[in-house]
Order: C-alpha cells, then sequence, then structure tokens
C-alpha cells in the first residue's frame, strides 16, 4: 500500500500540475486558425491595421489568422461576439476607442467592457480629420462655419455608427460652433467615404487612414484634425483646436482584446508576438503610410488606457447628450 503524501506535499504537487498544464496549453497554442473580429465593415481603418497585424501575426504563430468583419452597433455587436466565445486564445477582438465610448452612450450593453474583456496591445493611435468633398466650396473651417449657416440642408455629417468617436466629435463641433448638424451614421468608414465622394454627406471626421487617398488624390480637402497636435501624415493641416475651437483633443486608438478568461500565458505570448510585429521597421513604415501612429504596450498599459478614457468619455457624453437606447 503506498503511504499517504504530507499535506504540504500534496500542495505542491498541485501546484506543479497545474502550472505544468498550463504551460502545456500555453505550448499548445495556437491549435487552428486564429479569428481577428473587426466590429466594422471592410475599408475602415480598424479593418487596414487588423489586416496588417494578421498577416504578420500568422507567420510569427505559424497559424492562419483571419480576419472577421462583424459590424453593427457602434462598434458594440463585435464586440459581444467576443465576450461570448471561448477564452482559448483563439477570437480576439479589434478594439477602438469607440468601445469606451459606448460604455455610456449604450445603456443596455450585454457585456461589460472593463471586466470581460483582457487587453492584449495597443496596436496604434491614429488622428480624426476633418473632411469635406472637394467640390464643395469652402478652404478652411471659417469657411465651412460660414457656408453651412447659408446652406442648412447641406449640413449633414457621416459617422462610421452611432455612438462612435466620428459621432461624438460630430456632436463636440455642432455645440462648439451653434451649428445644428444633421448625423447620418453608417456600418463603417468604407460605406461612409462612397457617400462622402458621391455628395451625399457634406462632411465627416473620419479617422486619417481611410481617407488619406482620397485626400490626396484630390477628392476630399482635409480643413482640420481633431486631435491637440498635427498629424506628421497632414502637417500643414491644422488642429481644430487652432481654428478656434478650444478644447479639442480626440483620436482614436485601436488595440487587441480577448476574452477575460483567456489564460495569462496565451495573452503574454500574443502580446510579446504582436509587440515585436508592431516596433518592426517594416510595420513601422506601413502606419507611418496610413498616418497612424504604432504603439505596441503592456496589456496592463492598454487597461489603464481604457478606464482613463472610459471616464473621460463618460463626462464628453453626458455633455453632448448622446444616448442610444
Amino acid at each position: 500500500m503506498t503511504p499517504s503524501l504530507p499535506r504540504r506535499a500534496l500542495l505542491g504537487l498541485a501546484i506543479a500540475t497545474t502550472v505544468a498544464s498550463g504551460s502545456a496549453f500555453a505550448q499548445a497554442f495556437p491549435s487552428k486558425p486564429i479569428s481577428l473580429v473587426v466590429p466594422f465593415p471592410p475599408g475602415g481603418t480598424t479593418d487596414v491595421l487588423a489586416r496588417a497585424l494578421g498577416e504578420r501575426l500568422s507567420t510569427a504563430m505559424g497559424t492562419p489568422v483571419i480576419v472577421e468583419n462583424k459590424p453593427g452597433a457602434g462598434a458594440t455587436i463585435g464586440a459581444d461576439y467576443v465576450t461570448k466565445a471561448k477564452a482559448d486564445g483563439h477570437i480576439l477582438l479589434i478594439g477602438a476607442v469607440h468601445h469606451t465610448i459606448a460604455t455610456s452612450v449604450y445603456p443596455k450593453l450585454p457585456y461589460n467592457f472593463q471586466k470581460d474583456l483582457a487587453p492584449i496591445t495597443t496596436i496604434a493611435l491614429v488622428p480624426n480629420v476633418l473632411v469635406v468633398n472637394a467640390a464643395t466650396p469652402v478652404k478652411n473651417v471659417a469657411e465651412l462655419q460660414s457656408f453651412l449657416k447659408a446652406k442648412p440642408d447641406k449640413a449633414v455629417f457621416g459617422s462610421n455608427g452611432n455612438g462612435t468617436a466620428q459621432h461624438l466629435i460630430g456632436t463636440q463641433f455642432e455645440n462648439l460652433t451653434a451649428i445644428n448638424l444633421t448625423h447620418i451614421p453608417y456600418k463603417g468608414s468604407g460605406p461612409m467615404a462612397t457617400d462622402l465622394l458621391g455628395g451625399q454627406i457634406t462632411m465627416s471626421f473620419d479617422t486619417i487612414t481611410p481617407v488619406l487617398p482620397h485626400i490626396k488624390a484630390g477628392k476630399l480637402r482635409a480643413l482640420a484634425v481633431t486631435t491637440g497636435k498635427r498629424s506628421a501624415a497632414l502637417p500643414d493641416v491644422p488642429t481644430l483646436e487652432e481654428v478656434g475651437l478650444k478644447g479639442f483633443n480626440i483620436g482614436t486608438w485601436f488595440g487587441v482584446l480577448a476574452p477575460a478568461a483567456t489564460p495569462k500565458d496565451v495573452v503574454t505570448r500574443l502580446n510579446a508576438e504582436m509587440v515585436k510585429i508592431i516596433h518592426s521597421p517594416e510595420f513601422v513604415k506601413r502606419m507611418d503610410e496610413i498616418g497612424a501612429q504604432p504603439i505596441g504596450d503592456k496589456p496592463e498599459d492598454m487597461a489603464r488606457q481604457i478606464e482613463q478614457e472610459t471616464a473621460k468619455f463618460s463626462t464628453l457624453v453626458k455633455a453632448a447628450k448622446v444616448v442610444i437606447e
């Protein structure tokens, strides 16, 4: 008969078994393709960043990385899908500043963004830019304000969804200029850009990435950026604060998150691989091309940013009175 082990030995064996099984799980990861869930349609900044990261992550992880577009409801449909996915690191969310805003804009969200998702890393920060169709007879923000006041039927702006950063930025612009704007929400930047180029809407506050090619081609005109500093991609374009809208400083961050119960070893490995990619010269060059500032931080840094921005946007949303049932 085998003698019984002392309690301390049993406890040590249990801990060792748990650590070993956790390590084995991490070593076995990934065991299938990884999905990057983009909560917007193809064509927008979130989609562009996901594909740039996914292509390189596939090589680093030795498995296919698939981009899944699940748009709708201000990016909350895609987020909800990931919170309910199996927490094994194979289904990840490409989150954005929109999600910290949605926490205040949507009072009945089926998930808690801070509790139900585990941050992995911030991919990049991207300025937003006020653009108009190049056929619009305005060259700067002052002329735009005069134009919209004279032609209120043209005071129409688009966003990539109710409760997104673009929506809130537009509301802030409306409040600070005392101009009544009509808001047209789209399911993403792609369809919004199509209508902006077609003249169905007058303006938007989109991130630089999807509109930069149209600006360079002369089809859209950039009037101002919404961040506190000018963008390196558009150095001659002033900030909204420079042109008189004091306190305007909103940009858009994009990052990767996993279901909250994802093993820490898996999150650590994903962070390490992604940070290497984000800091690589090839990826940095790609970010420069689309007007993005690469970040590549630690999970705790991203979690702190989410906490701070959730509080900040809660105040802004209340001031702008943006609530969506």
